[in-house]
């Protein structure tokens, strides 16, 4: 009778669970992009995630990919989602820097972190939680939900003898090593991508970065510039990110925000790997289209990382988010390198 009794009781449990999922508002989110569906990782990512999100809810949260420019003007997004006129969006927080200083750190660190260890912060280091912070108090919720293998450092039509060569060059350059390259006298311009290949046509910008091989191949600077330099000392890696608005993010059940962040960790993974898997024919390629591919000299990077290191004291020194987040990466970081050091092959 016990045992009957028990299964009666979670029988009836189980139904009220499923019951509960059922009856939750469905949820309709127009999501606006600030990079173009087709793009290479910087589009696919958020196109999976879009498809992903369907299949993990069952069609409970329809998230609605739209193209830069559809719902607003791409670097328009962070304002759009605050303030309700669009629902979310498929972005990189470096691009509101203007606004917080702090989000930068989230995307991508100069001479930081690769994926791996970026994600052991963000995850586990408390970044994640910095973040939110940092996204809550402008009325966002916010979730890292992206990644992709380190960058190239810039497309240029002559080769350089160092990057003193740069001075007084107009360039397209992105988040925290945009104010690196100012520091050395670059002039820098912020341009989406849809902007950069027209712009470097023109001859309104001298040179660019913008990715990695594979994403850079697909936008066809080759076509313009031959030198193609590296590491992407500016980008070891760099996240992506959701955004919703708090409102629209609060209205959620406990069921669908879960859904929207399990979605959002596995987003991570696919990108570190697919980016990884994809460069090596993309170099190929792009050497059988003529271009030269230049490393930096080991002085050239000394000189940009003690410009770099530099700066993100002055940074920290008039903003406190900056501060504490800079602050916590560099301890994480430290503590990190013993484990680095023992435990990987140079």
């Amino acid at each position: 009778m016990k045992r009957i009794l028990k299964s009666a009781v979670l029988a009836t449990a189980a139904a009220s669970l499923m019951v509960g999922a059922a009856s939750a508002e469905r949820v309709r989110l127009k999501m606006g992009a600030t990079f173009p569906s087709k793009l290479t990782q910087l589009g696919t990512l958020g196109k999976k995630l879009e498809s992903n999100v369907a299949a993990i809810s069952g069609g409970d949260i329809q998230l609605k990919y739209f193209e830069p420019g559809a719902l607003v003007p791409a670097l328009e997004l962070f304002d759009a989602v605050k303030s309700g006129a669009v629902d979310a969006g498929w972005s990189t927080s470096g691009y509101w820097q203007g606004k917080e200083p702090a989000l930068a750190l989230f995307s991508a660190v100069p001479f930081g972190p690769a994926a791996g260890e970026y994600a052991a912060w963000l995850f586990n280091g408390g970044g994640e939680e910095m973040y939110q912070k940092i996204y809550e108090r402008n009325g966002i919720h916010a979730m890292i939900c992206g990644v992709i293998a380190p960058e190239a450092s810039g497309w240029f039509r002559e080769p350089l003898n160092s990057i003193d060569d740069l001075k007084g060059k107009k360039m397209r350059f992105f988040g925290l090593g945009a104010k690196v390259m100012q520091k050395l006298g670059v002039d820098t311009q912020l341009l989406a991508a849809a902007d950069i290949y027209p712009a470097l046509e023109r001859g309104t910008i001298d040179a660019t970065e913008f990715s990695m091989p594979a994403i850079d191949l697909n936008l066809g600077f080759y076509q313009i510039a031959k030198n193609y330099y590296f590491p992407g000392w500016h980008q070891q890696a760099t996240t992506f990110e959701l955004i919703v608005n708090k409102a629209k993010w609060d209205g959620m059940s406990k069921q669908q925000q879960a859904q929207l962040e399990v979605a959002c960790k596995a987003n991570y993974t696919l990108g570190m790997a697919e980016g990884e898997a994809i460069q090596g024919k993309a170099l190929a390629e792009l050497k059988s289209k003529g271009v030269t591919v230049h490393k930096w000299s080991d002085a050239d990077l000394a000189k940009l990382k003690t410009t770099w290191e530099g700066l993100a004291e002055e940074i920290a020194a008039s903003d406190a988010s900056f501060k504490e987040t800079w602050e916590n990466l560099k301890a994480f970081r430290a503590e990190y390198a013993v484990w680095k050091d023992l435990g990987y092959l140079k």
